[in-house]
């Protein structure tokens, strides 16, 4: 307190920060079992992985750890990010990225996890061509209009 800040409140926020991860997985399940789409097996697009947009660095991300939890329950996740090098992402996540973007058709879920301007200029319409028929897109960073994606944060 005489520092000027509080503790529990700190505390309190950290782990609702830690536990997004967890509830953005949630959602993202639950619209794919609501889509009679496969989850163990089923295909995973993640779109960034950087910690913000528009910047390459890696430090403090939160995207590895939506990945983790998608592979948790068996999910295939496959990560562009036209920002990070190949080298840092092999690195420091231990992930291999994707060289260039995906063929159409192939996912069962696309996560907008980071807003870079490639992903603002390729448009939603560009990104859903990436799903599967009936596949499901999450914006977490609201990058596309609210009745454009089937969920976000």
């Amino acid at each position: 307190l005489s520092a000027g800040y509080y503790p529990d409140v700190l505390m309190a926020c950290r782990r609702i920060n830690d536990g997004m991860g967890k509830q953005v997985v949630s959602e993202i399940l639950k619209l794919m079992i609501g889509r009679s789409l496969p989850i163990k097996g089923g295909r995973v697009l993640m779109l960034g992985l950087s910690f913000k947009e528009n910047c390459p660095d890696l430090r403090n991300t939160r995207v590895i750890d939506l990945i983790r939890e998608l592979r948790e329950f068996g999910l295939d996740v496959d990560v562009h990010d036209p920002w990070v090098s190949a080298d840092d992402a092999r690195n420091e996540c231990g992930l291999e990225l994707m060289k260039a973007l995906p063929e159409p058709g192939g996912y069962h879920a696309v996560v907008l996890a980071v807003a870079h301007d490639q992903y603002k200029t390729l448009g939603v319409d560009a990104v859903r061509a990436f799903t599967a028929p009936g596949g499901v897109i999450y914006d977490i960073k609201g990058l596309y209009g609210k009745d454009d994606v089937d969920g976000r944060l």
